[in-house]
């Protein structure tokens, strides 16, 4: 069932554990995160990219995440977030769909043009009970730039309070060392920089810290980020790649195989056991039976 994030954001903070925020893109994406969702019993976040609308249709994904939410999942809790809305029109048109919250990345932008822009959304989301996330320091991906240029791109603990305050975020994105992309995936993920993000909580600690691209991290520095604000981490490469090694294997083994429905379904099957072993490292697995008595 659909509910509202700030309902899952409470639950996970009385109960110390950390929310998955899985990207989906179409059905198939959709179906293997909810049937894990629902086998380990576990809340989570479906979220749609503004490339992944572009793709699907914003009434299209938008229904299939309804649907499947209803349908599979029960009365297992999902919310549905907007992930890195670019435009103020992405994020209006998000909200009059029904996300019970978006993303308003302006990290891109010099600090104070972040702040005005990501302000706007604020303002326009809360007249209307939406929860914002902001994003402060910029994410790139392990082949954009340098490690020296990645740590000057990294969220400074002393803007982060000034961050919050003048926007009214409700969680904040952070960089400190995460990477977006595939090739961190081949090559490894750089550590972490936990004294950043330790420095980021306790400027903030009322605030929920999101980790974007947290694919292929290991449980070691994700229970480390747990234990220092991160309550929302996620997952997006892992599931794509998933998704395509099984298609391909499927379609090597199965030449003559036509069937759409019979080529993806281990694709489906692949996403689940992913986010599955996800939900089990974020410590949700189990809750959703928690909330449902609440």
């Amino acid at each position: 069932m659909l509910v509202h994030l700030k309902e899952l954001l409470k639950h996970a903070a009385d109960h110390e554990y950390t929310l998955g925020a899985f990207n989906v893109e179409n059905l198939e994406t959709t179906l293997g995160v909810v049937r894990a969702a629902v086998a380990k019993r576990s809340p989570i976040i479906l979220q749609v990219s503004e490339t992944s609308i572009r793709y699907a249709g914003l009434k299209a994904i938008t229904n299939i995440v309804q649907t499947i939410s209803s349908v599979e999942a029960g009365v297992i809790p999902i919310a549905l977030h907007l992930d890195h809305g670019k435009t103020f029109r992405s994020v209006a048109e998000c909200i009059r769909v029904g996300f019970s919250s978006i993303m308003m990345d302006a990290s891109d932008m010099p600090f104070m043009e972040n702040v005005l822009l990501t302000k706007q959304a604020v303002d326009f989301a809360h007249g209307r009970e939406v929860l914002v996330q902001g994003e402060l320091g910029v994410v790139r991906g392990l082949e954009e730039v340098s490690p020296e240029e990645r740590a000057k791109l990294m969220t400074k603990p002393e803007e982060a309070e000034e961050y919050v305050r003048k926007t009214g975020v409700d969680a904040l994105a952070v960089a400190v060392g995460n990477v977006h992309g595939i090739i961190k995936m081949r090559k490894g993920n750089p550590d972490l920089d936990l004294g950043r993000l330790e420095a980021i909580h306790n400027a903030i600690p009322a605030i929920p810290l999101v980790l974007h691209g947290a694919s292929g991290l290991p449980q070691s520095e994700i229970f480390e980020g747990m234990k220092r604000g991160i309550r929302i981490i996620n997952i997006d490469t892992e599931i794509r790649l998933s998704f395509t090694n099984a298609l391909r294997e499927m379609l090597m083994k199965n030449p003559t195989v036509f069937d759409p429905r019979e080529l993806l379904s281990p694709s489906i099957q692949a996403i689940q056991r992913v986010v599955e072993a996800k939900l089990e490292m974020f410590g949700s697995a189990g809750k959703a039976t928690l909330i449902n008595k609440v």
